[in-house]
């Protein structure tokens, strides 16, 4: 592949990986933000060993584990009798594989330092409204349909609400999932919780609070943990009105450990609600333009591989670009690359959001006694490790990868925790 110009939209960690394989595969690369500032969005989020793996190709490992907090099991409990319904532990498949746990913030300035480092453009306040084919290239357009950036190759790293997706010749349908969450990043300290899970409390399939281990945003930061409760975007405007102490009630009344948390919530901007979709632009691709991340594929949060399935895209793109001799090779070689791995976790997530986030008493009740039962015969142990791991299927070898050995990783070994069998306070609810 001969040197192009590409130009990359949107500054988030799809983006930026993207930029950072591309910038070092010898290519001119620069970087279209519409902030002003480039900053990171939401709270946190768990890295998977695919997400870790791709920034160890980009020598980021060490930095992100530094600010990173392991997580080795994912803890779920029934909020009224106690009994564990959920207990995923990485340990139950073979590799020493773990979760990190990381703020947004966290990952968002390992990488944007790394790009800076690396002297990549970054254009900021840059408000694109379009692409247009011109001849064998892709030219970006703001709003006044103002030409800003003509490239051999644009790369659509925007996300979920992506224009140059809507507006391309495959636009994809949009599903709107009828739950979100609430989310905030809070202070550990002095808090009753599992420092080495991803914890939940449920009532039925209605209700889902969390607490997930965050760590810091930057060295020396104290540690912090993700707070989240799911509820349905319709009922948003209801819950506001009700009042922040009456949500406080029921919070407590569900799960008393969480008042730590709860006291540091003093009013609603604290809350950053997240609104969910499911979509897949296919192919992901058009013209001279590619669709990474969540311009891609959206779907349910429900196993957490957002972050990690957009770093895998950045790297199956780069791969592709190093090993074919045009742009439509290329685009056609990474499709191929991702298709399986992308539509498996699609499906995957969609399948589990009802037994998390429905209305139905039935499936919540198949959850909490049958598929808790099937969960610890083996395979079974081993094989929803590597579903949430995002390893069923194996998606380094189509991205150039190969697996980080997580066995020979004495960082991670120095800042391993006991694993504590439940958070305590679930014997008091």
């Amino acid at each position: 592949m001969k040197q192009l110009d590409i130009g990359v939209v949107g500054a988030g960690p799809a983006g930026l990986a993207v930029a950072l394989f591309l910038s070092r595969a010898g290519h001119r690369v620069e970087i279209l933000e519409r902030f002003d500032t480039p900053a990171p969005v939401g709270s946190g989020l768990l890295m998977q060993p695919t997400g870790l793996t791709v920034l160890a190709a980009l020598g980021l490992l060490d930095t992100i584990q530094t600010l990173g907090n392991r997580i080795d099991r994912l803890h779920g409990a029934d909020a009224v009798s106690g009994r564990t319904v959920l207990d995923v532990r990485y340990d139950a498949a073979a590799g020493g594989r773990y979760g990190l746990a990381v703020q947004r913030a966290a990952l968002f300035n390992t990488l944007h330092d790394a790009a800076v480092a690396d002297g990549i453009t970054m254009r900021t306040g840059m408000n694109i409204a379009s692409a247009a084919q011109r001849r064998d290239r892709a030219v970006l357009k703001d709003q006044a349909l103002r030409d800003v950036g003509d490239y051999d190759l644009v790369i659509d790293a925007s996300g979920a609400r992506s224009v140059l997706a809507a507006g391309s010749l495959h636009a994809p349908s949009i599903r709107e999932l009828t739950y979100g969450a609430f989310w905030a990043t809070l202070d550990g300290a002095g808090a009753d919780y599992d420092q080495t899970a991803l914890s939940q409390r449920y009532d039925k399939a209605k209700v889902m609070i969390g607490l997930l281990p965050a760590g810091r945003a930057t060295v020396g930061d104290p540690d912090k943990v993700a707070f989240f409760w799911s509820l349905k975007v319709a009922d948003v405007d209801a819950v506001k009105a009700a009042g922040l102490d009456r949500w406080k009630s029921v919070i407590r009344n569900y799960w008393p450990a969480c008042q730590p948390f709860l006291d540091q919530i003093g009013d609603w901007d604290q809350l950053t609600l997240a609104r969910y979709a499911h979509r897949t632009t296919l192919p992901p691709h058009s013209g001279n333009v590619v669709f990474i991340g969540d311009s891609a594929h959206l779907t349910s949060p429900q196993l957490g591989q957002g972050a990690n399935m957009a770093l895998l895209d950045a790297a199956a793109l780069g791969h592709a670009l190093a090993n074919s001799s045009d742009i439509a090779t290329a685009l056609a070689a990474y499709a191929r690359a991702r298709r399986n791995h992308v539509r498996l976790f699609q499906m995957l997530s969609l399948a589990f959001t009802p037994f998390y986030q429905s209305d139905s008493t039935a499936i919540a009740w198949v959850r909490d006694r049958l598929v808790s039962t099937i969960a610890k015969v083996p395979p079974m142990p081993g094989l929803l490790a590597a579903i949430v791991a995002g390893t069923v299927i194996d998606p380094f070898k189509s991205a150039g990868l190969t697996e980080h050995d997580w066995l020979s990783s004495p960082h991670q070994a120095d800042r391993a925790l006991p694993v504590v069998d439940a958070i305590k306070s679930s014997a008091q609810i």
